[in-house]
């Protein structure tokens, strides 16, 4: 399997297990010690996709992948027509490539692997505006653009958080040797609550059955902003941010 890994943004790196944060990060102003997060658990079987709204006009997706391979988070403008990138692939570099918003056997990961890395961390654009910026520099980063990389970058580092906790899975485990990139990100496969299912045909990635998950997404970047109605709300200490112009040409 031959795949391009654009990994020319190195915030990408990030999201990793254990991953430091990068330095000279300043609070966001708050009117408090503590500011808020969307918690939604769900369960997708196989085939199956999750749709919910977070936040006022935002939705959190968990999509089936075309080829039966898994799931990939979305994050998406509530009410509005999809564009060709969704706000959480936007903003969490690399582009094409391994990433934690997809929980899949793409890349050569096993099923094992794909439930191992857990759990995933990720970000996404606050609003349309931050969304379309990103939109605009994205062929830049592909072409390991210096310039559309670093703004890509910097801007990246300002978006809200997420966090993807697979709470259960039922999997059929791949036969394969474990990928290099995979051994990199899949460190709690045994901490991991999961079911082997009985009398599937062997192969060698495996296959993902069914998830339970939690999904938490930090709301503190737009004062104010509360969870859609029938969504747990979590409070959580202050994130830091670097600061982030707003006002340089994309």
């Amino acid at each position: 399997m031959r795949h391009r890994l654009a990994m020319g943004l190195a915030v990408g790196l990030w999201c990793l297990p254990g991953g430091a944060k990068a330095p000279g990060l300043t609070p966001i102003p708050s009117k408090g010690a503590d500011c808020l997060q969307a918690v939604i658990e769900g369960d997708v079987k196989a085939g199956q996709g999750f749709d919910r709204e977070f936040a006022p006009g935002l939705r959190f997706l968990l999509e089936p992948l075309p080829q039966g391979s898994g799931w990939i988070v979305r994050v998406v403008s509530a009410g509005q027509p999809r564009g060709a990138h969704d706000f959480a692939e936007l903003a969490t570099p690399p582009y094409r490539s391994v990433t934690p918003l997809a929980v899949s056997t793409d890349f050569a990961f096993r099923a094992q692997d794909a439930v191992g890395w857990n759990p995933r961390r990720f970000r996404y654009a606050q609003d349309a505006a931050t969304a379309k910026r990103l939109e605009g520099l994205y062929a830049g980063v592909l072409a390991n653009n210096a310039t559309a990389s670093s703004r890509a970058a910097e801007l990246v580092s300002g978006q809200p958080e997420g966090e993807l906790q697979i709470l259960n899975a039922v999997i059929v485990p791949g036969t394969a040797n474990q990928w290099q990139m995979a051994a990199a990100v899949a460190l709690h496969f045994e901490n991991t609550p999961h079911e082997v299912e009985q009398g599937a045909q062997p192969s060698p990635l495996g296959k993902l059955e069914e998830l339970q998950f939690r999904v938490k997404l930090e709301l503190e970047l737009v004062p104010g902003t509360r969870a859609a109605q029938g969504v747990a709300e979590e409070k959580i200490p202050c994130p830091v941010r670097p600061t982030v112009g707003t006002n340089q040409p994309l």
